[in-house]
């Protein structure tokens, strides 16, 4: 998994019924972009160092922005 400053991780639930969490990635601990990152969780605005699982995965700003648009106005 590779990232960038301004992209989005989203971890789907692994409970029926569970709620996706998603984050902005803020600051990367590795130059080449690999996990951990440091992510503002939007759920409660708080910042943690995430190391990623397989239920992960990033969203670009841009495909961020593009799929809050589509569901807004699906």
């Amino acid at each position: 998994m590779h990232a960038n400053v301004g992209d989005w991780i989203v971890v789907e639930s692994v409970h029926l019924g569970g709620q996706r969490r998603q984050g902005q990635i803020l600051r990367l601990e590795h130059p080449d972009g690999t996990p951990p990152y440091v992510v503002r969780w939007t759920e409660d605005d708080r910042e943690t160092v995430f190391f990623p699982g397989p239920e992960a995965h990033i969203e670009t700003a841009d495909e961020h922005t593009a799929r809050r648009s589509a569901s807004h106005y699906g």
